[in-house]
């Protein structure tokens, strides 16, 4: 039986606002068109929703409902930034990710359920590298298939965590009481069309016979697709395309503007240390090395050195990570980030000669090494 997981980034551009801007957390932020414009609410923060604001809603109503909300414009390319990183965790967990949007994706875990003991393991663990690696949160839903598991994802927003019900007669017991609406096929006019005859709810869909829906629906093919999905039927198939990366890298935004140089300097080290995880989860080598600051007036440099030649080992990537820091001269820094790029799928070693390169010994002994240290982390026996 397959195991698949939902992931659904909460409230994702506001939470990005607030993660850039922490005078706004805490606040009604809503992201989208200035309410004295004809535009909408692109998203908002749960604070303006407590308001009764919502997405696709135009800006002025939103102006009424909550004057004192703070208003900004979309900032696709910030956006684009965070939803990389929180990819990136996606693929640490299972090659198989299907992108639903910037924010939003199903992942197969079938294969990687038995690492973390438990599929709830698996997706606390998740949760917790988006909120430490992007710095902000994500809700999860668990279940045997695509329908069940993006409905566990709203089961507990935002920050949480639903494992849906696995037997039969458990998923329609929890999908009963439901508005028709909660499940696929159920759109605004399909709802509209069905009320009159007291059908609102999954039970309603599940008692009522096939043929009689039909009638109601326009076709078999269509009243049988409504009723599997009202019993929680449905494809775990999850449609992931699978493309070389350019390259691997991980940031950290802190809090608040950090001056502490060794504070900064420890957190590049962490995150020179998940880049070097993630990139050997496949067989690769990388020629370059990148550093990325942006300061407290969110000016951003990129920095980037070569390496004597491909590596793929924690004490080369660390190394290469401090020589770039020292580098740089710089104040109060808001963000870090590290990465490799420049991949290459071989260590680019010569050909068999007379006596072996001492060089290419060391290299392979700082390889096994750094693997063996990956082992152990997923066994959850290094922190």
């Amino acid at each position: 039986m397959a195991t698949i997981l939902h992931v659904d980034m909460d409230a994702f551009f506001a939470a990005v606002e607030q993660l850039d801007h922490p005078e706004w957390r805490g606040k009604p932020l809503i992201v989208g068109a200035a309410p004295d414009e004809r535009g909408v609410v692109s998203t908002c923060s749960y604070e303006a929703r407590v308001f009764g604001v919502h997405s696709a809603m135009p800006s002025r109503c939103a102006r009424i409902k909550c004057p004192h909300a703070v208003f900004v414009r979309p900032r696709m390319k910030r956006y684009r930034e965070v939803s990389e990183l929180a990819f990136g965790v996606f693929h640490d967990f299972t090659p198989y990710v299907e992108a639903v949007s910037i924010d939003e994706a199903f992942l197969d875990i079938t294969g990687s359920v038995h690492l973390y003991g438990s599929a709830r393991n698996l997706g606390e663990a998740l949760r917790r590298a988006v909120r430490e690696r992007c710095g902000v949160t994500c809700s999860v839903g668990i279940a045997g298939n695509r329908l069940l598991a993006k409905i566990g994802s709203e089961e507990n927003k935002p920050d949480g965590l639903t494992v849906m019900p696995t037997s039969p007669d458990e998923i329609a017991s929890f999908l009963a009481p439901k508005p028709i609406g909660t499940i696929w096929g159920v759109g605004s006019k399909t709802a509209q069309l069905l009320r009159p005859y007291a059908i609102t709810t999954c039970a309603d869909l599940q008692r009522i016979e096939p043929e009689k829906l039909a009638t109601l629906v326009g076709s078999m093919d269509a009243a049988r697709h409504l009723r599997d999905h009202a019993f929680g039927i449905s494809s775990s198939l999850v449609h992931h395309i699978p493309e070389p990366e350019k390259s691997v890298s991980r940031e950290h935004t802190f809090d608040t503007d950090e001056h502490d140089r060794e504070k900064v300097r420890a957190r590049l080290l962490e995150l020179a240390e998940e880049v070097g995880r993630r990139f050997r989860g496949e067989m690769r080598w990388a020629k370059t090395a990148r550093l990325k600051l942006r300061n407290a007036a969110f000016e951003t440099i990129t920095r980037q050195s070569p390496f004597d030649a491909p590596v793929r080992d924690d004490i080369s990537i660390r190394r290469k990570a401090l020589e770039l820091f020292e580098r740089e001269k710089f104040g109060a820094i808001r963000l870090i980030g590290f990465g490799l790029t420049d991949i290459r799928n071989s260590p680019g070693e010569r050909g068999a000669e007379l006596f072996a390169d001492p060089d290419d010994e060391r290299r392979r002994r700082r390889e096994r090494l750094s693997e063996t240290l990956d082992d152990l982390h997923r066994r959850g026996l290094l922190g």
